[in-house]
């Protein structure tokens, strides 16, 4: 070597330096990593969903007959009182009777007028064949009692009575049927025999049944309606409700009373509600993919001071935060810090910068954070998103 070293000085140095340069290209080095602590905080689990408001009572005023509508001179919004007169119908007028159809009116207000007679006669006949049998059945009571006439007798007699007396009935009210139907006939010959002649117009009108607003106005312009036809929804603001659609695995967890925190209201401080309803049947919903979920409504109070938020309205959107566990002191670790090792959660530690494989069992968790049962320590370092470079016992170096 030293006679090679004299004999090619830059030949030898070149090779050496070379080597040198091999050996510490292969060694191994630290790379470099992003640590994080073990620490105590407060976790909180949720359901997160997409929800919107909706006024408790809400009341949808429908024509109760068909007629006309006047113009409708309140706007979406407008603040209406009990009782307060919100638009008029004017039912649709009888029609006019041509010679026909009269002459037909007036011979079913004849045949009226005879099948009232021929009832009345039936009526009259039931009452004294009623008379005839209760007479008999009173003769025939003494008689059964001393033996004079046999107790088959005396049941055909009580059997009469009891007929008669029914059909006494029938006949009452085959009278009042045919009274009816005489009164019906008569109202169609009258009303379809002539125009009114006077200026009066019938009008009904439509009052709202609470102190609110009115949420939706169907028809603005006078016309023509049909019975239980929506005209106008009313309800008051005030009294809000939050309902809100979740996944029905989500909302088996779900409980009446659990707290419910709604944010991305429009407000700047969050707003507090409790569950009051997870309603029994579920619905099937086509998400944005296209993917069929079954789906359950779950209805919300606020319990939050009112001034907080009078602002909303009926239907906004709110963002849902359903608070399924929550505990102040929690030894948690980053979820980002876990990776799975012979079916086990592991994290790095960071010991003498060196990562040192530990397998943890976790609690709960919320996607962000994972609480720790047992592995690890508070204030432990560890390796946070470790990549594939990382191994155990390997030097690293924190960022």
């Amino acid at each position: 070597m030293i006679n090679l070293l004299r004999k090619h000085p830059v030949i030898t140095f070149t090779a050496l330096l070379i080597i040198a340069l091999l050996i510490y290209g292969f060694w191994p080095q630290a790379i470099l990593v992003e640590a994080v602590k073990v620490s105590k905080a407060p976790m909180t689990i949720t359901i997160e969903d997409e929800g919107r408001t909706r006024v408790i009572d809400r009341y949808v005023i429908a024509a109760p007959v068909s007629g006309v509508t006047c113009r409708v001179d309140l706007d979406v919004g407008d603040m209406i009182t009990q009782g307060q007169t919100l638009l008029t119908i004017t039912p649709l007028e009888s029609a006019v009777l041509d010679p026909r159809s009269r002459a037909q009116a007036e011979a079913r207000l004849a045949a009226a007028k005879s099948a009232l007679q021929a009832a009345s006669e039936q009526a009259k006949a039931a009452v004294e064949a009623n008379k005839l049998a209760i007479l008999e059945l009173n003769r025939y009571e003494p008689l059964v009692k001393k033996g004079a006439i046999s107790r088959d007798q005396y049941d055909r007699a009580l059997n009469q009575a009891n007929t008669t007396a029914a059909q006494k009935r029938t006949a009452d009210f085959n009278v009042e049927v045919s009274r009816y139907e005489l009164e019906a006939a008569q109202v169609v010959l009258e009303h379809g025999s002539q125009i009114k002649k006077d200026d009066t117009v019938e009008r009904i009108p439509l009052r709202s049944p609470i102190n609110g607003r009115i949420l939706k106005i169907n028809r603005q312009c006078e016309g023509p309606v049909n019975i239980g036809e929506t005209l106008l929804e009313v309800g008051d603001p005030s009294a809000l409700e939050i309902e809100v659609d979740v996944l029905s695995a989500d909302a088996i967890k779900i409980l009446p009373g659990m707290p419910v925190r709604f944010e991305r209201w429009g407000g700047s401080q969050p707003l507090h509600g409790k569950v009051r309803t997870v309603e029994p049947a579920g619905f099937t919903k086509v998400s944005a993919l296209g993917v069929e979920e079954q789906r359950v409504l779950i209805i919300s109070d606020l319990t939050s001071p009112a001034e907080q938020w009078q602002q909303l309205g009926d239907g906004y959107r709110v963002e849902a935060n359903f608070i399924i566990w929550h505990e102040e002191d929690v030894l948690q670790i980053p979820a980002s810090s876990l990776f799975r090792h012979n079916d086990q959660w592991a994290v790095y530690k960071i010991e003498n910068n060196e990562a040192r494989l530990q397998t943890v069992r976790i609690g709960k968790h919320n996607g962000l954070a994972a609480q720790v049962l047992q592995g690890l320590s508070i204030g432990d370092q560890l390796i946070d998103h470790p990549g594939n470079e990382v191994e155990n016992d390997r030097k690293i170096k924190i960022r």
